[in-house]
């Protein structure tokens, strides 16, 4: 069973700044090509934010390109979405998300709350 963990939600003020984490259950990390981020904000769809695929390549969402940036550590089986210049547009629970094939995904983690202060 695949089991997805994130952190590092919380309250910040617009402007600035947060981490968050995933850490998937190390029997299935290396079998999993794609790890992404989606959020769904109160009364709003879920989107996704950030996605990233074994070998690097990433894709963001219009609003979040040039503020947020996702990365993996394979030897960590961790995911993360730097978050910077935020605003209350952002506030949402964040879900990790992974997938076994190329830009897809088939797993989600309970999600972690962000909200930004305006």
């Amino acid at each position: 069973q695949v089991q997805l963990v994130e952190s590092g939600g919380g309250l910040v003020q617009a402007g600035g700044s947060l981490r968050l984490s995933c850490a998937a259950s190390l029997s299935i990390f290396s079998s999993i090509n794609t790890m992404a981020w989606y959020r769904q904000a109160p009364g709003k769809q879920r989107e996704l934010v950030a996605i990233i695929i074994s070998g690097g390549s990433t894709n963001y969402a219009d609003s979040v390109k040039g503020r947020f940036t996702i990365s993996r550590v394979n030897t960590k089986n961790t995911v993360y979405l730097q978050m910077n210049s935020l605003n209350s547009d952002d506030t949402a629970v964040y879900y990790c998300a992974a997938g076994r094939g190329r830009w897809e995904v088939d797993y989600w983690g309970q999600g972690t709350q962000v909200t930004v202060s305006s």
